[in-house]
């Protein structure tokens, strides 16, 4: 890209630089800046409204602070464009969520200003408050900052946190960024000089000046804290936080750095814990993100003179899609079920079934333990709760998976989309243990659909059941396999031989494999098998195992094979030798799927062939293992 147009920027290496600028140029930058990430992103994909919000905040925040000695923890991640920019990873923008390239989230690994890796929300204020002590116990004055926005202060970790750190009396400053608009945005010169006064240092030594002197008066200080709370009520919301014992200042204007610079300057000299608030707008300065801030929250590439158009040809339909349409048929017939989601309606395919059943849909915001507690209590009820949320979501609700659902055997149904991995995303969102931490949960059932044709039989088969199930499925496209316009489901627990080896034309010495293959894998275990004849096994459950048809298949055979797009360990490989010891049968099992490591962020399909994932990485590695006098596969 182009530095010719962004003369302020291309001189700005890391935030010592940004500090030297005067503030008629920080407001030149933030222009040069928000242009920059615009056209970035373009080129890339990613994540585009959020960054565009939060420019002047980043710019303000590194001004002030001395990073990357104070620290900024930024929660999510994904508006930390800005800040990556102008922390010297500007040349590199053209590699984000690519692989080999640099993170859409921040990453300890990847530079000192990412004080700590953020992808899952809610995490920020825990993490900051941690760094604080931390310091403190160290005797350094260093400051700690936690970015988080109004989603994130929905879950209940933000205010575990919260709760924390108005008694730990940490020097932790907490930003909320609100840029949902729920609050109108302060404006005019009187909001901007309030907001400074409520910051300074005149305003905090009153107070607490004030509360010294007539702490031997009860009925007298009762009424000075009532007066302060009456003057500042005229100039800020309503506000919890101070009751958690933040000293609240705001709401301000995050996009005007008159305001934001100021107000952070003068907070930096306060001790205990602040709470600034201030309100941005997704999409800012980008007039088609501002519009519809949800369509350019994660766009692909496209050019930013057009926005986003429809592509040519209408794409595959995608395993989410399928989802979105068999729970409307499915809330169609069955009156009993609803559809809850942690703030995820687009990305799990939920805006239809929204739009028709208003009344059934659930969105408890960004609180995955809630969801599936929440579930649990209406399956009490005898409702059918079907919780759309992302594999790797899950993991934070895994106490209540266990002790809410498992335990008193309610019937809920997961819908875990992206599962396996999930490209540009990276490790953070991939989708690698659902497997591992389903299956050893008593009750529970995990079904793995091999196509988008059985991903809606098999989500009106854990619709049946009468226990939790839940339906993993990766995200994007399948096979292709078009859905059935019907509600059946498939036998429970049960597989089916997709592809036998041919007996009669086999070599003598040939050792006869059979494999395995759980979800989507099975395409590319099918092409393998047709280079080296040998049978393929739909396994469609990795709880409960079709023992009968494993049995079956291991006692004409003489080598195993399973296929997964998940963690190995503890798998449905693992499944497989448990259940074959079990049965007292020894054969060879080789287990296929993901290994010990986090695996970063790349174009999905290029990820599995270097885990040896795709058609050719399955039959390189049985031929090593079982036949290492063969031929090496072509182009491997």
């Amino acid at each position: 890209m182009s530095t010719t147009s962004y003369p302020l920027l291309q001189t700005i290496n890391d935030p010592a630089d940004l500090r030297q600028l005067s503030r008629p140029d920080l407001k030149a930058l933030a222009t040069e800046l928000r242009e920059f990430v615009l056209q970035s992103v373009s080129q890339t994909g990613g994540h585009l409204s959020s960054n565009l919000g939060t420019v002047e905040l980043t710019i303000a925040l590194h001004h002030v602070f001395q990073t990357p000695y104070d620290r900024l923890v930024w929660d999510v991640g994904h508006q930390t464009y800005p800040h990556k920019i102008l922390t010297g990873r500007r040349d590199r923008m053209h590699t984000l969520r690519q692989l080999g390239g640099i993170s859409g989230f921040p990453q300890r690994a990847e530079s000192e200003y990412d004080t700590f890796g953020t992808a899952h929300s809610s995490t920020s204020i825990s993490a900051a408050l941690g760094m604080a002590l931390a310091a403190q116990r160290k005797g350094e004055n260093r400051h700690a900052v936690a970015i988080i926005g109004d989603g994130a202060m929905t879950a209940g970790m933000a205010f575990e946190a919260l709760n924390n750190a108005g008694v730990a009396d940490a020097n932790l400053l907490v930003v909320l960024n609100d840029n949902d608009m729920s609050i109108s945005p302060p404006v005019g010169a009187l909001n901007r000089y309030l907001a400074q006064l409520m910051s300074g240092q005149f305003y905090a030594k009153a107070r607490d000046v004030g509360k010294s002197v007539l702490k031997n008066a009860p009925p007298l200080l009762e009424l000075a804290k009532r007066l302060e709370q009456q003057a500042k009520g005229m100039v800020v919301p309503a506000t919890l936080f101070e009751k958690f014992g933040f000293n609240y200042i705001g709401p301000i204007d995050g996009h005007d750095l008159d305001s934001l610079i100021p107000t952070l300057e003068n907070i930096r000299g306060l001790k205990g814990p602040q709470f600034l608030h201030v309100v941005t707008k997704k999409g800012q300065g980008y007039k088609l993100a501002e519009a519809d801030p949800v369509a350019y929250h994660g766009p692909g590439k496209f050019d930013p003179s057009v926005g986003l158009t429809k592509p040519a040809t209408p794409p595959k339909q995608t395993f989410t899609q399928v989802f979105g349409q068999w729970l409307c048929d499915m809330a169609a017939r069955d009156g009993r079920l609803v559809g809850i989601t942690p703030a995820m309606r687009e990305g799990s395919g939920m805006v239809e079934f929204e739009k028709r059943f208003p009344d059934r849909y659930y969105d408890v915001g960004i609180a995955e333990q809630h969801a599936v507690t929440f579930a649990a209590g209406m399956a009490c009820e005898g409702v059918k709760p079907v919780v759309a949320i992302y594999s790797t979501f899950l993991q934070r609700g895994y106490d209540q998976l266990i002790h809410d659902v498992a335990l008193q055997n309610l019937p809920v149904v997961f819908a875990l989309d992206r599962a396996g991995l999930v490209g540009a995303d990276g490790a953070t969102h991939a989708g690698a243990y659902d497997i591992p931490f389903v299956r050893c949960i008593p009750n529970m059932a995990m079904a793995c659909p091999a196509d988008e044709r059985e991903c809606r039989q098999l989500l009106t088969t854990a619709f049946e059941q009468d226990h939790p199930v839940a339906v993993r499925y990766p995200r994007g496209s399948g096979a292709g396999v078009a859905p059935l316009p019907a509600l059946d489901g498939l036998p429970y627990g049960k597989g089916e031989i997709r592809r036998e080896r041919n007996a009669a034309g086999a070599r003598g010495d040939a050792p006869r494999i059979a494999i395995l293959a759980f979800g989507t894998l099975l395409y590319p275990a099918l092409q393998a098998a047709e280079r080296m004849d040998a049978t393929v096994v739909n396994m469609r459950w990795a709880k409960p195992l079709d023992e009968a048809l494993l049995r079956e298949v291991a006692e004409r055979h003489d080598a195993l094979v399973t296929v997964e797009e998940g963690a190995v360990m503890g798998g449905a490989g693992s499944a497989v030798t448990e259940a074959l010891n079990a049965m007292g049968l020894v054969r060879p099992v080789l287990q296929l799927g993901l290994p010990d490591v986090f695996i970063e962020h790349g174009d999905p399909a290029r990820l599995l062939a270097l885990q040896g994932l795709d058609a050719d990485g399955i039959q390189r590695a049985i031929e090593q293992r079982f036949l290492p006098a063969a031929q090496p596969v072509p182009g491997a």
